[in-house]
C-alpha cells in the first residue's frame, strides 16, 4: 500500500512544477520583470520534537559511552558489514574454510576483540565463582580457610580490624553506588516507556497534519496563479504606457533633438525681430543726436573761417606771428566734425518687415503639434493592439482553467483520505499494544529490581555486620568472650559472603549477556546512526537486491538508477523540505504530459509577436513650418553691412576733444595782439565749450544715448551671428527633421519589433516567476516531510536513548557491583574473625622471671556463664 500511495502522492503538485519556459527564438536580454509577491504557503506546525535530553542521568550515559569506546575504539566496520550482509552469513557458515571467509572471520574477531575479552572475563567470573564458593565451603567445613573458630592473638589486631573494616565499608559504598546507578537506569527506562506513547501520538498527529495540510497547500499554489494573471492583465491593459512608452522613449532620443533645433530656430526668429527693432530705434536716436551736433560744428567751423579771413591775419600790416597762428588755426578746423556719423547708415526696415512676415506663422505651435503627435504613440499602440490584447487575455484565462482542470483530474484528495485512514488504523493497533508493553515493562522492572535486591541483600548483611561488629566490639574482651552483638555482626558478614557466592555468578552471567547485546547495539547501530555511517551501509549499491543499485527507487519506482538514497531522503526530510524534493518525484513524472506550459507560452508569444504598429501618422513638422524656416533664411539678414554699423558704434562722438580744441584755440589767441580778431576767436572758443557742455557730454553720459549705442552694438553682433551661414543652418534643421520623420515612417519597424520582444519577454517572465515559485515551493514548503524523519528519529530515541542507554547503564552499575563482590567476600571473611566469638583462644602460663627463653601457650575453652 505504501508503494502505491507514494506513487499517487501529490500528482497535483507535479502539475504545477513545469519546466523552464522556452521560446522558439533566441532568449532576449532585458532586465528581469517586476518581482511578484506570491505570499507564503500556509503550513501547519509539526509538534514532535525529535530530540532527547536525558537530564542528570546523562552523566551515567556518557560514562557508559566512554567505557564502550575504551573497550571498542575501532572505527565502524562498514566494509565488513556490507560483505557479511551481501553474503547473508551463508557462505561463512557453510564454507568457513575458504581463505576469504577466514579473513572476514578474523576481521570480525578483531573488531569484537574488546567485547570478547570482557565477555571472557565475565564468563570466567561466572564459572569460577561457584566453584570457588563450593571449595571455600568445603574448606571451611574442614576447619580450614578460616573455618576454625580460633583466633590468634596479634599485637596489630586492632589495626588490622580497622583497616579491614574501612576497606569493606569502602567496597560496600562502591557496590552501593553501582546498585544505585542500576536502579536509576531501571527507573529511567520505566519512565521513558511512558513517554513512548507521547512520542508516538505526536508523530501520528504530525502525519495527520501532513495529510490535512497538503490539499490546502496545493490549492494555494493553484490560487496564486491569479497573482501572475493579475499582473499580466494589468500589463496588457497598460500596453500603451508600457510598450508605447518604450517605443516613444526610443524614438524620442532621435526625434527630440531635431524638434528642439526647430524650436531653437523659432526662438532665433523672435530674437532676430527684437534685434532688428532695437537697431531701428537705436539708429534713429543716434542719428538725431549726431545730426544736431554735426550742424552746430559746421556753423562754428564756418564762423571761424570767416573770422580767419579778417585782414588782421594776412594783410601786410599784420605781423608774422599772427599770420602763422591764423594758418595753424585754419589747418586745425578740419578736426571740428563728428566722428561717428550714424546718418550715413542705412535703415533695416526691409529686413524687419520680412521677419515680421515670417513670425506671422507660429512655428512654436507647429513644433508643439509635432511633439503632441509623437507623445500620442502610447494611444496609437493601444488602438492598434486592441484585438491582440483581447486574444492574450483569453489565453491567460485558458491557462488558469487548464491548471485547475488538470489538478482536479487526479485523486490526490482520495489518496490522502486513504492515507489518513491508514494512519488512524495503524495508531489504533499501536494503542492496542500499549497494555502489553506496560505489562512487559512491569515484568522487566520487577526482574531488574530483583537483581538489584540480590546485591542489596549482600550490602544489607555487610552494613549490618559492620554496624553490629563495630558497636558491639569490646577491646577488653577476649575472642572467646565477645558479646552477642559483635558475634551477630560477624555472622552477618559471613551470611553476606554466602549470598555473594550464590548470586554473583548469576549476576555476572546476566551482566555479560546484556553487555554483549547493549554494547554491540550501541557501537553498531546507535553511533553509526548519529554519524550517518549506518546510512552508507543501507545505501550500498546492490545490497538489498542484487539487481537494484539503489533499493528505494528500485522498490518504489522500479528504477534503481535514480539517485535516491536513504541518507538523502532522511536528510532532506530532516530539513523539513517537501516530499516532492525528498522523493525525487520530478524525475519520475513527466510534467509535460500534465501541463505543457511551453505550448501555452508559445501561443502568448505568437500573439504578441503578431503586433503590427504603424507610426506613419506621426507628423513631426508640417509643410507650413518648413516653409516658415525657408522664409526666415531669405529675410535678407545677410544683406546688412554689419562692419559699417560696428565701425560707427566703436567710434567716438567727435574727431577731437572740443574742450582741448577750445583751450588750444584760446592759447593761440592769447598770442595775438589785442583786437577784434582776438576777441572773435575767443568767442568761438566759448561756443565750442558750450557745444561740449550741451551736446557732447549728454551724448557720452545720458542713458538714452548710452543704451542706444549699447543696444545697437549688441543687436548688430547678434544679427551678424544669426545671419552667418543662416541658409545652411536652416537646411541642416530641415534635414534633421526629415531624418527623424523617415525614421518614424520607414525605419521604426526594427525598433518596434525589439521593444515588442522585450514587452513579450516581460509578460512571459511573469509565468516564469510563477512556475519557479511553484517549483521552489514544492521543493521546500509544500508537504514538508519532517514527520517521516521524525519517525526515524523517534525510533532512534526509543531504541538508543531510552532502551539501549538505560540497559547499558544498568549492566554497568550492576556489573561494577558484582565485580566488587569479590573483594567484599575476602574482606568480610577476614573481618568476621574479629567480630565472631571464637571457641578457643590463645592463653599464656605465668613463667618465672628467670626462665625467659620459652613461653608455652595453650588453648582453653571459654568460661561458661549461665546466660550463654
Amino acid at each position: 500500500m505504501w508503494r502505491t500511495g507514494i506513487l499517487l502522492l501529490l500528482p497535483g503538485l507535479l502539475l504545477l512544477a513545469a519546466g523552464e519556459l522556452q521560446l522558439e527564438k533566441e532568449p532576449r536580454r532585458l532586465p528581469p520583470p517586476g518581482k511578484l509577491d506570491f505570499g507564503y504557503v500556509p503550513a501547519g506546525l509539526y509538534e514532535t520534537l525529535a530530540h532527547y535530553e536525558p537530564g542528570p542521568i546523562g552523566i551515567l550515559f556518557h560514562m557508559v559511552h566512554t567505557f564502550l569506546y575504551a573497550v571498542q575504539p575501532n572505527a565502524f566496520p562498514q566494509d565488513l558489514i556490507v560483505k557479511l550482509a551481501k553474503d547473508k552469513f551463508g557462505a561463512i557458515q557453510t564454507e568457513y574454510q575458504k581463505p576469504e571467509n577466514i579473513v572476514l572471520t578474523l576481521q570480525a574477531i578483531y573488531y569484537e576483540i574488546g567485547f570478547l575479552v570482557c565477555a571472557a572475563v565475565g564468563l570466567l567470573f561466572a564459572v569460577l565463582i561457584p566453584l570457588v564458593g563450593l571449595f571455600f565451603c568445603m574448606c571451611r567445613c574442614c576447619d580450614n580457610c578460616g573455618g576454625e573458630m580460633h583466633q590468634r592473638q596479634r599485637k596489630n589486631a586492632d589495626c588490622r580490624r580497622g583497616l579491614l573494616g574501612t576497606l569493606l565499608f569502602s567496597t560496600s559504598l562502591v557496590i552501593t553506588i553501582g546498585v544505585l546507578c542500576a536502579y536509576a537506569a531501571n527507573q529511567n527506562l520505566s519512565s521513558q516507556v511512558k513517554n513512548i506513547r507521547r512520542l508516538v501520538n505526536s508523530n501520528m498527529r504530525d502525519l495527520h497534519t501532513f495529510a490535512n495540510d497538503t490539499p490546502m497547500q496545493i490549492d494555494y499554489l493553484i490560487s496564486q496563479y491569479a497573482t501572475a494573471k493579475k499582473k499580466v492583465i494589468y500589463d496588457l491593459n497598460h500596453i500603451g504606457p508600457l510598450l508605447g512608452g518604450r517605443i516613444h522613449d526610443q524614438l524620442d532620443k532621435e526625434v527630440h533633438p531635431a524638434l528642439d533645433r526647430v524650436l531653437n530656430m523659432a526662438g532665433a526668429m523672435r530674437e532676430t525681430k527684437e534685434a532688428l527693432e532695437n537697431v531701428s530705434v537705436s539708429l534713429e536716436v543716434l542719428q538725431e543726436g549726431t545730426g544736431k551736433l554735426n550742424f552746430n560744428l559746421s556753423l562754428v567751423r564756418t564762423s571761424i573761417n570767416r573770422t580767419l579771413n579778417d585782414p588782421g591775419c594776412h594783410d601786410e600790416r599784420s605781423d608774422a606771428t599772427t599770420a602763422q597762428l591764423c594758418r595753424n588755426i585754419r589747418q586745425s578746423l578740419s578736426q571740428l566734425q563728428i566722428s561717428a556719423n550714424f546718418t550715413r547708415l542705412p535703415r533695416v526696415n526691409t529686413q524687419l518687415e520680412k521677419v515680421n512676415e515670417v513670425l506671422r506663422t507660429d512655428l512654436s505651435t507647429i513644433v508643439q503639434r509635432g511633439f503632441s503627435s509623437l507623445n500620442d504613440t502610447p494611444h496609437m499602440v493601444i488602438e492598434q493592439t486592441r484585438s491582440v490584447v483581447e486574444n492574450v487575455q483569453n489565453l491567460v484565462d485558458g491557462i488558469g482553467h487548464n491548471i485547475s482542470s488538470f489538478s482536479k483530474a487526479f485523486p490526490v484528495q482520495n489518496f490522502l483520505s486513504n492515507f489518513t485512514i491508514f494512519i488512524s488504523h495503524t495508531h489504533a493497533k499501536i494503542e492496542d499494544h500499549y497494555p502489553e508493553i506496560d505489562k512487559m515493562d512491569f515484568y522487566r522492572w520487577i526482574g531488574c529490581i530483583g537483581l538489584c535486591c540480590m546485591v542489596v541483600l549482600v550490602l544489607a548483611f555487610n552494613y549490618l555486620g559492620l554496624l553490629c561488629g563495630t558497636l558491639g566490639y569490646d577491646k577488653h574482651a577476649s575472642p572467646t568472650t565477645r558479646g552477642c552483638i559483635s558475634n551477630t555482626g560477624g555472622t552477618m558478614l559471613m551470611a553476606g559472603v554466602g549470598f555473594s557466592f550464590i548470586f554473583s555468578w548469576v549476576l555476572m552471567g546476566l551482566v555479560t549477556t546484556m553487555f554483549l547485546a547493549g554494547g554491540n547495539i550501541e557501537k553498531l547501530v546507535c553511533d553509526p546512526f548519529h554519524t550517518k555511517e549506518l546510512f552508507k551501509v543501507v545505501d550500498t549499491p546492490y545490497l538489498v537486491n542484487p539487481e537494484w543499485r539503489n533499493f528505494i527507487p528500485g522498490y518504489m519506482y522500479n528504477d534503481s538508477e535514480l539517485e535516491l538514497t536513504a541518507e538523502t531522503l532522511y536528510s532532506t526530510c530532516k530539513e523539513n523540505k517537501g516530499i516532492y524534493l525528498a522523493m525525487r518525484l520530478d524525475k519520475v513524472f513527466n510534467i509535460s504530459t500534465f501541463l505543457n506550459t511551453t505550448v501555452f507560452t508559445k501561443d502568448v508569444v505568437s500573439q504578441l509577436e503578431s503586433v503590427k504598429i504603424d507610426l506613419r501618422g506621426i507628423i513631426l513638422l508640417e509643410a507650413e513650418g518648413k516653409q516658415n524656416l525657408l522664409d526666415f533664411s531669405e529675410a535678407g539678414l545677410s544683406e546688412i553691412n554689419y562692419a559699417d554699423y560696428l565701425e560707427e558704434v566703436n567710434k567716438g562722438v567727435t574727431v577731437v576733444d572740443l574742450l582741448s580744441f577750445a583751450r588750444e584755440l584760446e592759447a593761440q589767441t592769447d598770442l595775438m595782439p589785442r583786437g577784434p580778431l582776438q576777441t572773435a576767436l575767443k568767442g568761438h572758443s566759448g561756443t565750442l565749450r558750450q557745444i561740449h557742455t550741451q551736446q557732447i557730454t549728454p551724448m557720452e553720459q545720458a542713458m538714452k544715448y548710452v543704451r542706444a549705442r549699447g543696444a545697437l552694438n549688441q543687436s548688430m553682433r547678434f544679427l551678424e551671428r544669426t545671419a552667418s551661414d543662416l541658409p545652411n543652418k536652416v537646411l541642416e534643421v530641415l534635414d534633421a527633421i526629415e531624418a527623424a520623420q523617415h525614421l518614424i515612417s520607414h525605419n521604426a519597424t526594427h525598433l518596434i519589433s525589439r521593444e515588442t520582444g522585450r514587452y513579450t519577454t516581460t509578460i512571459v517572465g511573469y509565468f516564469h516567476q510563477y512556475i519557479e515559485w511553484v517549483k521552489t515551493s514544492l521543493a521546500l514548503e509544500v508537504a514538508p516531510c519532517k514527520p517521516f524523519s521524525n519517525m526515524v528519529d523517534t525510533a532512534e530515541i526509543i531504541t538508543c536513548s531510552f532502551l539501549v542507554d538505560s540497559m547499558n547503564t544498568f549492566w554497568m552499575g550492576l556489573g561494577c557491583s558484582t565485580l566488587f563482590l569479590l573483594p567484599s567476600i575476602i574482606l568480610a571473611v577476614k573481618l568476621a574473625k574479629f567480630y565472631r566469638r571464637m571457641d578457643t583462644e590463645d592463653v599464656y602460663d605465668d613463667i618465672p622471671t628467670y626462665d625467659t627463653m620459652n613461653r608455652f601457650p595453650r588453648a582453653s575453652a571459654p568460661p561458661r556463664h549461665i546466660d550463654w
